[in-house]
């Protein structure tokens, strides 16, 4: 059994180790210790990565109770190595998860759910809760946490006997045998784990909570603890400011700001819709002496073709209107009494296309053809 370092100190980063193994398989290496500071995946938390005896450590897991760890060059088995745990990444695993652990531990506290999922992602830490949160519950949760971290409590870590560990109160996903390792937080949280955590709260720097959704019977949160929250937060804070200076807005008024641009963006839409109409009804003013009636129009929003189409068609045997694309155009058909269904086919048979719907009216993409070709293919039908 590999001797675990990091259950007894996780900020032990450098360390030394007798190789047992080596396997090759796939052009990775699979090296086993007598004793290791790397966490193995396992938990929630994700491996810690690191340089071993001069090759590269780029993963690490749990099999049969020895840690394997996958690097990129072989060592062989009986030599001393040393190891070192890449810093950064086991403090920012140790952050984001005893960040998790006072998240988690303050909702099972005020509401009384479990926590039934939780990972380290690449971007963000989730946490599936087993009931519903609103958004005033789970601000409530963050201010809670971050008073825990500014308070700078202990994060301990414990191995009770089977006795205390009967009489202790803790957190588990599910029934433990033999040998638990406890990780308590005073005041926030008491829960079985194996992970690596940081030595006071005040080392998680900060949580903050990135967004939440309905999950099953529950709900999903996602946080960012430390550097992560650091980081993401200098993100947002640079897009609020260039969006400030291209509103020429305090950055605490960007949001109205944007309000208010949505705003004239809707009525300049709206206005463009109308003289688009006006313009229309002047060139389908041309059409009605014909029976089968097009019209041509660039200037028609893609929510007033369907309306531009029934009008054009009122009184006429069919009507199509065309809105000029890229390539081809968008079209929209319609007939008062006749089937535009065969009609919609054999126009984009004969000029490449797509369309569909009901009987009177059909969309669609028309790959190619001049205005007069396409009339006088439907005149034809």
């Amino acid at each position: 059994m590999t001797i675990r370092l990091y259950d007894q100190d996780s900020f032990l980063l450098d360390f030394s180790a007798q190789v047992i193994s080596c396997a090759e398989k796939d052009g990775k290496y699979h090296i086993t210790l007598d004793r290791t500071a790397f966490f193995p995946e396992g938990g929630g938390q994700g491996a810690d990565h690191g340089v071993l005896g001069g090759v590269n450590v780029t993963d690490c897991h749990e099999v049969g109770g020895e840690v394997v760890h996958t690097t990129d060059g072989p060592l062989a088995a009986g030599m001393t190595v040393e190891g070192h745990v890449d810093a950064a990444r086991r403090l920012d695993m140790m952050q984001q998860h005893s960040g998790e652990h006072i998240f988690s531990g303050l909702v099972c506290q005020l509401f009384g759910y479990d926590n039934v999922g939780f990972h380290i992602g690449s971007e963000a830490v989730t946490m599936d809760f087993s009931g519903p949160l609103t958004q005033e519950d789970i601000s409530r949760v963050e201010l809670l946490a971050n008073q825990m971290i500014w308070r700078n409590v202990p994060v301990e870590t414990l191995l009770p006997t089977k006795e205390e560990l009967d009489a202790m109160h803790y957190r588990s996903k599910k029934a433990l045998e033999g040998t638990v390792r406890i990780v308590n937080i005073p005041g926030a949280d008491t829960c079985a784990c194996c992970g690596t955590h940081v030595k006071q709260t005040g080392s998680i720097g900060q949580i903050k909570v990135m967004g939440w959704q309905k999950y099953k019977a529950g709900v999903r949160v996602s946080i960012l603890c430390g550097r992560r929250a650091l980081a993401e937060e200098n993100i947002l804070q640079e897009q609020v400011r260039r969006t400030g200076v291209a509103l020429s807005c305090k950055q605490h008024e960007a949001a109205d700001a944007v309000d208010r641009l949505l705003a004239e963006r809707d009525q300049l839409r709206l206005k463009q819709e109308q003289l688009g109409m006006r313009l229309f009804d002047m060139m389908a003013a041309q059409e009605e002496a014909n029976a089968v009636r097009v019209v041509a129009c660039d200037v028609l929003s893609p929510g007033a073709v369907r309306k531009a189409a029934s009008r054009l068609g009122a009184g006429a045997r069919m009507a199509l209107v065309l809105v000029p694309r890229e390539e081809g155009w968008n079209f929209a058909l319609f007939s008062e009494s006749e089937d535009m269904r065969p009609v919609t086919k054999a126009l984009c048979a004969a000029f490449g296309g797509k369309g569909g719907g009901p009987r009177d009216m059909t969309q669609g993409v028309l790959a190619s053809g001049a205005e007069s070709e396409i009339r006088e293919k439907l005149c034809s039908l």
